[in-house]
């Protein structure tokens, strides 16, 4: 890969990466409820689940499963359902102030769980799968070998996405300081809320 379409493709990733979207809003939402240090099991689930994509783009996995009918249909199903699940969730959830000085994740909520639900957030949007399978080929050199290629791709999109996980991480700290009042933490609740339906929705809206 020539260092020039290297550097192109870091830009391109780094405003990729840095819009909004489910896995950035979870993220930023579970620093704000378990902190900094704790949100990074969610960090390391969404991480998991983009790697996987990527891979799975990588060896051709979305041509598979464009070759079975109705495959990302059902993929697309369970994913706005999973979003719009989460959103009610947010709604109902505990409006009592955040206690920023709490470092240790409740006895309900397991280390296993905080990671099983990012890497589920992260998985299961079929776009993310055919946005990478029409995304890196785009700076492939055909001349040259493609796995070294797809290689330093995955681990420089893998490296620009955690860092903005961490960005979104740290903003959702400062905004935990605001969340002392119940009033404010109610909003931030039902806020999250809308936007992970409305994340859902436009998943069942939109055509894979």
């Amino acid at each position: 890969m020539a260092l020039h379409t290297w550097w192109l493709f870091v830009v391109t990733v780094f405003f990729v990466s840095a819009s909004p979207g489910p896995n950035m809003l979870h993220v930023m939402a579970r620093s704000v409820e378990l902190g900094l240090a704790r949100s990074m099991l969610a960090m390391t689930g969404c991480f998991v689940a983009v790697l996987s994509l990527l891979t799975a783009s990588a060896l051709g996995l979305t041509a598979l499963l464009v070759a079975i009918p109705g495959a990302f249909l059902v993929l697309r199903l369970v994913g706005a359902g999973y979003l719009i699940w989460l959103g009610y969730k947010a709604w109902v959830s505990d409006d009592a102030p955040v206690d920023i000085g709490e470092g240790e994740i409740a006895p309900r909520l397991s280390a296993g769980k905080v990671f099983r639900t990012a890497f589920t957030i992260g998985i299961s949007n079929p776009k993310a799968l055919l946005f990478a399978a029409a995304f890196l080929p785009q700076f492939i050199d055909a001349a040259k070998p493609e796995a070294p290629q797809f290689g330093i791709m995955v681990l420089t999109f893998g490296v620009i996405e955690i860092s903005w996980y961490f960005v979104y991480a740290l903003g959702g700290r400062s905004i935990a300081t605001a969340l002392t009042r119940p009033a404010l933490k109610k909003a931030f609740n039902r806020t999250t809320a809308a936007v992970f339906v409305a994340f859902g929705l436009a998943m069942l809206g939109s055509r894979a």
